[in-house]
């Protein structure tokens, strides 16, 4: 398990620029880790690691946006800020598009990068908690015998237990077991609870 503190990390062949921003982020308490390319990054995240990305758009060998596309790839979700110099405005535009949190143009004050960041990490910690109650759900899941899925997908849609037992072929009896165990496996307190459940897992299963 990697650290719960979330890290900065600074990406920029400027080591000028990469000491001032890293100063910057442990001035308000914040970690942060600077990096002179973007193989550098690649070679040391985690994407366990949470926290967010300030990344120069033109660097040499490999460009911000081309490290973008390769954190794209792996299936990464670490928020990017992108920091841009006025020539570069198409390309950080070209960067929301792919999934860019945010970009600022220098020159900039350092109050807005810090802004910027703080937002970034909050959405961050925002997604990964939502990533670790999928799971669990999803592990939850996993726990259901092949009938007790059978009687959940029929009760989440509203249907009785008596009605339930008819399109199964069982007692109302075995229905009631069977939705007992559903809701202790599930750790749900009502139905309506176990309906958000099935309807939050459908929708991470359907995103892209």
């Amino acid at each position: 398990m990697k650290s719960a503190t979330p890290v900065v990390y600074i990406v920029d062949d400027d080591e000028a620029v990469r000491s001032s921003l890293r100063m910057l982020m442990r001035s308000v308490g914040l970690q942060a880790q600077a990096l002179g390319s973007a193989r550098e990054f690649l070679d040391a995240y985690d994407r366990r690691q949470s926290g967010c990305l300030v990344l120069d758009v033109r660097m040499p060998q490999m460009s911000g946006l081309e490290l973008q596309q390769q954190l794209n790839q792996r299936g990464a979700t670490i928020p990017v800020i992108f920091i841009s110099g006025h020539g570069d405005v198409p390309m950080a535009v070209e960067a929301m598009q792919h999934g860019a949190f945010d970009f600022l143009q220098k020159p900039f004050r350092d109050q807005e990068l810090l802004d910027r960041v703080q937002r970034a990490l909050a959405l961050d910690a925002q997604s990964r908690a939502t990533s670790a109650a999928d799971a669990q759900i999803r592990e939850r899941l996993s726990s259901l015998t092949p009938r007790e899925l059978q009687v959940m997908r029929l009760v989440t849609l509203g249907k009785a237990n008596k009605v339930v037992g008819a399109e199964l072929g069982v007692s109302q009896r075995t229905v009631e077991i069977h939705r007992a165990h559903v809701m202790d496996k599930m750790q749900a307190r009502s139905l309506a609870e176990l309906v958000r459940m099935v309807l939050d897992t459908e929708d991470a299963t359907q995103k892209p």
